[in-house]
């Protein structure tokens, strides 16, 4: 064999060396790079809706923190928020805020390993998680048919996994999923995604399954979940079914008059 050939081969030997090395590293960290407790995009919001902390304790003995907000008013609907893979609640202040002009009782649950809570989350933590808190809202009285399940990004994998055949007030989705792996394929597309992955989220295998009204919202300069996702999900969801797709948001959306309007048409059409 002449040096040439060695070369070569060399060459391919090293870059298919490089190549498994680093199909190892993502998926030995994989977990690390979906959830991420510490990121911080908190700007200072002020906490203008009152709120009382609470503990939702887990079948698998965790006790997750919680914001719960209750009017004393018996016909509200109550939002149980699950938010995304990011940061503590309070990078969630600018939105609930605004759940006290839409009329609205909220739970907003912090996940495992989130907001100082013990744990490491994964995709049938959360599902528990999520179960837990709809189990605690129970107990406080409030029927499964007055309960909203809004989903935020990742959440929106929650949501959709908990809510089929359900009897829910309904679904809303912000910037959803078709699938984590579909996700991961559009960040990582040489590397073999379905293979690797261990927390899936297969929304788009679900969301068939769910009978309650459900609301699709999504940004078209989504730099995160591609926008055509949103629109693929909402394809799929049954009747009644509403959108808000924004020509100009990305993925976190603006909580803009426009957007608070689509929530609260959605929500009366509940009633």
């Amino acid at each position: 064999m002449n040096k040439r050939k060695m070369y070569i081969l060399s060459i391919i030997f090293f870059l298919i060396l490089i190549y498994f090395i680093f199909t190892f590293i993502l998926f030995s960290s994989q977990r690390n790079l979906l959830y991420l407790p510490v990121e911080n995009n908190y700007q200072g919001d002020e906490l203008t809706v009152d709120i009382q902390k609470v503990k939702v304790i887990t079948n698998d003995n965790f006790e997750l923190l919680a914001w719960y907000h209750k009017k004393d008013i018996s016909n509200y609907k109550t939002i149980l928020y699950l938010h995304g893979n990011a940061g503590a609640l309070e990078n969630r202040i600018h939105k609930i805020n605004h759940f006290n002009d839409i009329d609205v009782n909220f739970l907003l649950l912090a996940w495992r390993g989130f907001s100082g809570n013990k744990g490491k989350p994964t995709e049938q933590g959360l599902y528990e998680d999520a179960r837990s808190a709809i189990k605690w809202l129970k107990e406080k009285g409030i029927l499964e048919k007055n309960i909203i399940i809004y989903g935020e990004s990742l959440g929106t994998g929650v949501a959709t996994e908990i809510a089929q055949n359900k009897n829910f007030a309904g679904i809303i989705l912000e910037s959803p999923f078709t699938s984590m792996v579909a996700a991961a394929k559009s960040k990582y597309p040489i590397f073999p995604i379905k293979l690797l992955l261990k927390d899936k989220y297969e929304s788009d295998m679900k969301i068939k399954n769910i009978k309650s009204p459900i609301l699709i919202m999504h940004g078209e300069v989504d730099k995160v979940v591609p926008f055509w996702m949103g629109k693929k999900m909402f394809k799929l969801a049954n009747q009644p079914k509403y959108s808000y797709f924004s020509k100009y948001d990305d993925h976190m959306m603006e909580f803009d008059e426009d957007l608070i309007n689509s929530i609260k048409s959605f929500i009366k059409s509940l009633n």
